[in-house]
C-alpha cells in the first residue's frame, strides 16, 4: 500500500513540476509575463465629428430661414412662468419682450434689474447672441440671474428667435450662403481651360 501511494504522490509531483515547467516557458516564448502597449486606443466612430471639429448640421442662417413662429410660440410655452411677450406685456421676474430682437442687452426694459454679467457683456440681442443665450444662458453670462438651463436643440431655438423676432421686432433674417463644393469648381476650371485648348488649336 505504501509503494502504491509512494508512486501515485511521485507520478503527481512529477506532473506538477511539468507542468510549472511548460508555464515557465510559455511565458518566456511569447511574452505572456510582459506588458504591452497597444499600438492604437479605441476605434473610430462612423458619423462622429470630424478631426478639425467642424460643427455638424446646418447653419444658424439655414434654420432660421426654415423655421416656423407658430412653433416658436409652442416652445415659448417654457418661458411664460418669467416672460410675458404681448406689447404693453407686464414684468413679472423677468422682463416682457415684446421687440426686444435687435435691442441692446440688458437695456429693453428700463427700470428692469437686469444682472451684472449681463450689463457687463455687451452687444445686441442679434440673432447670433440670442442663439448663444437660448442655449445655455450660464455660458452666455456667467453670472446671470437667470436659472433657465437652456434649449439644446437648434431648430427649438430658430423657432423661438424668429416667433420673439415677430413680436414686435420684424428685423430681416440673415442671408444664407450657399457655397458651391471645390470640386465643382476645379471641375468647372478643368473643362474652361480644355475649351481654351481646343479653340487655341483651331485658330491656329
Amino acid at each position: 500500500m505504501t509503494d502504491k501511494f509512494n508512486t501515485f504522490a511521485g507520478w503527481t509531483l512529477f506532473a506538477g513540476i511539468v507542468a510549472l515547467g511548460l508555464s515557465i516557458l510559455s511565458g518566456m516564448y511569447f511574452g505572456a509575463d510582459k506588458h504591452h502597449e497597444l499600438e492604437t486606443f479605441g476605434y473610430p466612430i462612423e458619423g462622429g465629428e470630424e478631426e478639425d471639429g467642424a460643427a455638424a448640421g446646418p447653419s444658424l442662417p439655414m434654420l432660421l430661414a426654415a423655421a416656423d413662429p407658430a412653433a416658436g410660440e409652442k416652445v415659448f410655452a417654457k418661458c411664460v412662468a418669467c416672460h410675458t411677450i404681448d406689447q404693453g406685456g407686464a414684468t413679472g421676474i423677468g422682463p416682457n419682450l415684446f421687440g426686444v430682437v435687435g435691442t441692446g442687452i440688458a437695456s429693453h426694459a428700463p427700470g428692469f434689474d437686469y444682472s451684472g454679467a449681463l450689463k457687463d457683456h455687451g452687444g445686441d440681442w442679434n440673432f447670433e447672441n440670442l442663439d448663444a443665450w437660448l442655449q445655455s444662458p450660464r455660458n452666455f453670462a456667467n453670472g446671470t440671474k437667470m436659472s433657465f438651463a437652456g434649449l439644446g436643440n437648434a431648430e427649438d431655438r430658430a423657432n423661438l428667435i424668429v416667433y420673439m423676432n415677430s413680436m414686435g421686432s420684424n428685423l430681416a433674417l440673415p442671408e444664407v450662403v450657399v457655397e458651391e463644393p471645390a470640386e465643382a469648381e476645379a471641375s468647372t476650371e478643368g473643362e474652361e481651360g480644355a475649351e481654351a485648348e481646343v479653340e487655341a488649336e483651331a485658330a491656329a
